[in-house]
């Protein structure tokens, strides 16, 4: 695989506005009249279902689609929005993906929570940073649905949602029970749609994900939560990936941290703790940004036969360790929202250059050790999440993004 020299990119910052210009072209390709795609159109992305419109992968996009003034994409985010809206079940849940053709809608094996929420998150930035006429009612049947079934899965003392196995993007790994990603993102949608009890949604998710605080829960089953998770654990310098009722994940969910800090449930201290132990565990290097810190090896407790189907998420794979791009745009996000200006803006030249290779390919994830290109080309997200991170440390090329 060809690279070019990390020091000339560094230097001269041409790839940040070179990697500008491909990831606007991206999503403009990657855009159908229904909505955009996960991957551009191949053999290979047909054959994986990538030329469908996910409800992650759709919503994350549409967070840097909205507000950008550029007329086809702002219809664009409306278009993918509303046809996930189109195919959500009675119950309020939406897909983990539809086809552009409106004819079939997937909500995967033991149910994706995530989609709900991110769809949730994206409504919100298109009704306040949309530049299309009539947007502040949209979907207004549809997310009432949304938010109730989401509210049906929530925990009556500790305010957290609750979920299967490999039920979020991590889709092949084996968090369970209370996720921190998906709790993340839950008191998010709650601050923005200004649902009730967030207060004990952010002390709940702070006492069962950082068990290693000095106080103790007040609620007796959060205390023997606690017990089980930090049983012959020391303090990762990180929030875990998942608590159950008598097990943990201690791999180091990057992501779900990096949303913890952007969203506000991290203090300060912590959210400073967690960039350092990042940093430290160099996750980021030579590209942002491998997705766990310590991958689950086939001799864990945690090891699941179903994350060696199609040899995909053996460690340094896939979600067990696998590198990232799109991730990498929340690791810049992250460190501008903490006023890292200088690390942000080195971040995101080496995360221009990694969506650079191999002729712009936007690969989808790169094996964690030997660096090859893996998954499918033309990854949308990674286009979306550059777009974000540089807007991130440059407000006058568009809005913030929600």
């Amino acid at each position: 695989m060809k690279r070019e020299p990390e020091a000339a990119l560094i230097d001269t910052g041409s790839l940040v506005e070179r990697c500008t210009d491909e990831s606007l072209g991206l999503l403009r390709a990657n855009l159908t009249p229904q909505g955009i795609l996960a991957a551009s159109r191949t053999k290979a992305a047909e054959a994986r279902s990538y030329t469908r419109i996910f409800g992650r992968d759709a919503a994350i996009c549409v967070l840097a689609m909205a507000g950008s003034g550029d007329e086809e994409l702002e219809r664009g985010a409306v278009a993918s929005l509303d046809a996930l809206a189109r195919q959500q079940a009675p119950n309020g849940q939406i897909p983990k993906y539809v086809d552009p053709e409106g004819q079939d809608a997937d909500f995967w094996y033991l149910g994706c929570i995530d989609a709900t929420l991110w769809w949730l998150i994206a409504v919100h930035c298109v009704r306040r940073s949309g530049r299309l006429p009539d947007l502040r009612n949209r979907w207004r049947d549809e997310v009432d649905r949304a938010l109730h079934w989401l509210l049906a899965q929530e925990h009556q003392r500790f305010f957290l949602l609750q979920q299967n196995e490999a039920s979020d993007w991590a889709d092949i790994m084996p968090r369970s029970g209370f996720v921190l990603y998906t709790n993340a993102l839950w008191y998010r949608v709650k601050r923005l749609f200004a649902l009730s009890r967030q207060e004990e949604t952010h002390h709940h998710f702070n006492h069962l994900f950082h068990p290693f605080r000095g106080d103790l829960p007040e609620y007796r089953r959060g205390r023997l939560l606690r017990h089980y998770a930090r049983r012959g654990q020391r303090d990762p310098g990180l929030y875990l990936s998942f608590v159950n009722l008598s097990f943990a994940g201690n791999e180091g969910d990057v992501f779900g941290n990096l949303l913890a800090v952007l969203y506000g449930l991290a203090g300060d201290a912590m959210a400073h703790e967690i960039v350092k132990t990042i940093h430290k565990s160099q996750v980021a290097d030579p590209y942002p940004m491998r997705v766990v810190t310590r991958p689950i090896t086939e001799d864990d407790e945690l090891w699941r036969l179903y994350m060696a189907r199609h040899q995909q998420n053996h460690p340094h794979q896939y979600h067990n360790g696998g590198i990232w791009p799109f991730i990498g745009g929340f690791w810049v996000m992250t460190l501008a929202h903490l006023g890292k200006r200088e690390a942000a803006e080195r971040e995101l030249a080496k995360l221009a250059l990694v969506n650079s290779l191999d002729g712009w390919r936007f690969t989808e994830w790169f094996h964690g050790q030997t660096l090859q290109p893996m998954g499918m080309a033309g990854q949308t997200w990674n286009a979306a999440t550059f777009l974000l991170a540089r807007r991130a440390l440059r407000p006058n090329a568009g809005h913030a993004a929600d």
